[in-house]
Order: C-alpha cells, then structure tokens, then sequence
C-alpha cells in the first residue's frame, strides 16, 4: 500500500477493529454479519480470486440479485484490485450478452434465477475461464462455496486510482456504456455523503436498490466508511422494508419513485420513526407526504450519474423545492452553452462536472470518453440551470443523449425503436418520455403502421418486451398515419414531442 493511499481495504480493515462485533449486513432471512466476520470472509474469497489467477484489473462479473454472496464478492474484488462487473439482471439475454462480451471479465458468478441464461450464452464467453452459481443447485457450474480458499491471503498492491467497477449506463449510440468508476472515486463520493447526514457507526442503510446500480452499492459503501450497517434487500417489496425499517431502526435509505409512495401506503408511521434522511427521484406530492408523515426525517433532492460516483448535487428537498441542490465538496459543476461557454445563472445548458469524483471513462471506448470530457470536463448529456443561490434545477436530457429515466432506471429510445420497427406491422416508430405519476417518466412511442397493417398497442408492447428488458417496453403507445419532417427529410422530434409529449 503506497504512504498516501486509502482504498477500501483500509475501510474494512478499520470497521473489524474498531466496531468487531458490530453488525455490517443484515440479509433476508434475519442472516447477520459483523464487521469482523465480513473482513474474514472477504480474505478468503480474495484468495480463492487469487489462486484462480485473478488479479488488479481482471474483471469478476456477477448476475444476481442482491445476496450475502454479492455483498462479500465486492469487498473480495476490491481486496485483489480487481474490477467487478455487476450486470443488470432486468436486461435480456440478449442485452446481458452484450454487456459480459463489452466487460470480457474472467470469472462469472450466477444467481440461481439466470443460470439458464448464462448456460446460453456460454459460448459466447470464451474468455470466461470458470462459473460460479450460487444456490443449492449449481450444476451445470461449479459451487459458489469452491471459490473460497483457505490460503493465507496475500494483498497485491492496490491504488486508489485504479478501476474499481464497471456499470453500464444507457448509451448514446444504441448500446450500453461501461463507465469505469475507481475506489477513489467512490471513497471520495461518499465522504460528502458522510458529513451531510453526519453518518457514524450508529447508522443502519435500508439497501432496496439493486447493487448493479451506483445508487445501490455507493450507498452501501458509504455506510461501511462510516462504520455503519447495511440492510440488504433481495428485491424491493413495499411491506417488507416497512417491518425492516422498524426492526433494524434504519436511519437512511435511497429511492427511486414509486417505492417511497409504496412505502408510506404500507407502513404504520410508528414503523417509520427511526428514519432521518432519504434520497432519490420523486414527486412532490409524495416528498411532502413522507415529511407531513415523518418530521423527524428529511428528503434530499439531488443530481448525479454513475459517470460522477453518484450524487454531485445535494440539499434538504424543503430548502428549495423543484431544486436538485448545490453542488457538493470535491466536485466543481457548470452549465455550459453549445461552445461550452459558462452561461449565467437563471440559463439553461448543458451540465458539466469536474474534479476527483469523476469516472475514469468508457470501458473500451476511447472516442465516447474523449467528447464526454471535451475542454477538460465531463459532459453529463444533461440539462439545467443555476440559480442566484447556486441551487441546481434540472431541465431534461441534450439532444445527443435523449435518455428516458424510468423508476430509476436508464432507457435510450433508440433501442426502444428499432425493436419496434421489428415488428412487420411498423413501417416507423419515435420513442419519447412522458411525465408519469408513478416511475417519474415513461416510455412513450408514436408508431406508423405499414400500410393494410393493424395490431393492437398491447400487443406491440408486449413484442418488446420479448425482444428487450420489460422495462424498456412502451407504457403508452399511439398510431399515426405520418411523423413529422424536417426541412432536411429527418423525423421532427421536437414536433412529435410537441404532439404527444403528454402520457
């Protein structure tokens, strides 16, 4: 270890010997975990990483939902500076093809829900040199439990700096791209997270997110630098995280809408009372309900991305409602006009962000990270304004990114689109956002039927789906005789905006 790095090895080292015996994880199923026992189990993992000739900047790839196997796979990743590549398990096959074959990770670690789909992919995976599955049943793949080793373990030099984890954000070009975040970036991230909630090792994380999103594991990861615990949902279930909030006393959590809604219409507000701050993306209406139901607790609006290490913005949604906060320590933000000229407040332009909390780039591509950081900044895709008090107001995606973010998660239309236009009934199809009172935004596509072509939108929808992840498939759509041109023969997606921008 070089004299001026910390890495995340020295967070767990720190936890077993200041707080032992207090509790890092809960999993479901009551199964608890101490800050002592979580560094054993990471070493062991982390030998059994290094006897299969996995070492800094190898990629460890895992398919699962949230489980005492993942957790323990991060901090063991984290221990040899390996590179984790935790893929989304709502993608399809296809999709999750895509992201194994982008990540060429050397090991691969399955839930007992995608076996199946990674046994079909196998082939596909020549670089994947040994599967684990975790579960009773792991055949065809060996035992999760093989990959544990005895071995007394030997730390290889990790930095700070290096690559960390790989997340797939939805992509400009019709293809997801891997943002490379370093333990540093996170570590740094979550310091800002630590002061703002005053986070010690007395705070229990309620961890309902995936951990394959920035959200999800920064968050937990911030509460293991704080000494804290971490309460780890396999999946989000409304009634569960109320009993688990009173039972844990969970003192923050994050969210993305509906959960917090769906929280509050299962919860008894007594259920409630350990809470003290939540952040996420959500309604007013329902914002204001929590504080109405909580007044011992505080909702954080905020502004990040997975290309940031999470949150760059953040203050008490109540300071400035419609706001995403102010910038954060460590990181410098502006809004830029088309030259990437700083523009005053009170104008709309693009976000853009600098300093040490700022990925490492795009995974295996050079070009999408060049014009990402053009003019020494990270240009975010993202729209917004500045207020006199420095408060961030988000105004939507730049043309170039066109994004629909759906409960939390990223949703390109362009994809969208041309599984559509599969279909043998679509001559041609736009795919926008729309406003939705439950997921924030929904998908939304204006179709052209080939002519003598007729199907119904259930049916369209659900052709998606088969096609590409569920949640990626149109809430809403519609059927025109024409979509409006440009002068220059291209689809007008500002008139189709204009036209059936609402849901």
């Amino acid at each position: 270890m070089a004299l001026h790095d910390f890495t995340l090895a020295d967070v767990y080292r720190r936890n077993a010997a200041l707080f032992p015996d207090r509790t890092a994880f809960v999993f479901d199923g009551g199964r608890r975990v101490t800050h002592r026992d979580y560094l054993a189990r990471t070493q062991r993992l982390a030998a059994g990483l290094l006897r299969d000739g996995i070492g800094p900047g190898d990629r460890v790839a895992i398919l699962s939902q949230n489980c005492v196997e993942m957790v323990e796979l991060i901090g063991a990743t984290a221990l040899v500076g390996a590179i984790l590549l935790p893929v989304n398990y709502r993608l399809g096959a296809e999709e999750i093809g895509f992201v194994l074959a982008d990540g060429a990770p050397t090991v691969l670690i399955v839930g007992p829900e995608y076996r199946d789909i990674v046994a079909g992919l196998r082939p596909s995976l020549p670089g994947v040199r040994r599967i684990y599955a975790i579960g009773d049943e792991p055949a065809p793949f060996a035992p999760f439990a093989e990959l544990a080793s005895d071995q007394a373990f030997a730390p290889p030099e990790v930095a700070a700096a290096d690559g960390f984890v790989i997340i797939h954000t939805a992509a400009v070009g019709g293809r997801p791209r891997g943002a490379l975040i370093s333990q540093g970036n996170l570590l740094i991230a979550q310091s800002s997270l630590i002061e703002a909630w005053r986070l010690t090792e007395t705070d229990v994380n309620l961890g309902m997110l995936p951990l394959f999103h920035v959200t999800g594991l920064g968050l937990m990861l911030t509460l293991q630098q704080a000494g804290g615990a971490s309460v780890i949902a396999a999946k989000f279930d409304a009634a569960q995280a109320a009993r688990d909030i009173a039972a844990e006393q969970v003192t923050v959590m994050a969210e993305f809408a509906p959960m917090l809604g769906n929280i509050l219409d299962q919860a008894a507000p007594a259920q409630l009372q350990s809470l003290r701050a939540v952040t996420g993306l959500d309604a007013p209406a329902t914002i204001e309900r929590f504080e109405q139901l909580c007044p011992q607790a505080t909702f954080w609006a905020t502004f990040g991305q997975s290309e940031t290490s999470g949150l760059s913005t953040f203050a008490p949604y109540r300071e400035r409602p419609g706001s995403a906060g102010r910038p954060l320590f460590w990181r410098t933000l502006a809004v830029v006009d088309a030259d990437d000229k700083p523009l005053p407040p009170g104008e709309v332009g693009e976000i853009v962000v600098r300093g040490p909390t700022v990925f490492k780039g795009y995974w295996n591509n050079d070009a999408a990270t060049r014009h990402a950081f053009r003019g020494g900044w990270h240009h975010t895709g993202d729209m917004g304004r500045f207020d006199a008090d420095g408060y961030l107001f988000y105004a939507g995606r730049a043309p170039e990114k066109e994004l629909i973010k759906t409960g939390g998660e990223n949703v390109y239309p362009a994809e969208v689109e041309a599984a559509l236009k599969q279909h043998p009934a679509v001559a041609d199809a736009v795919v926008i956002g729309v406003p939705d009172p439950q997921w924030s935004e929904a998908v939304k596509a204006v179709c052209v039927l080939k002519a003598g072509e007729s199907i119904a939108a259930e049916q369209l929808a659900e052709f998606v789906a088969s096609l590409i992840a569920r949640y990626k498939k149109p809430k809403h759509i519609v059927f025109v005789a024409e979509l409006p041109k440009t002068s220059a023969g291209a689809i007008d997606r500002v008139a189709v905006k204009a036209a059936h921008g609402a849901a």
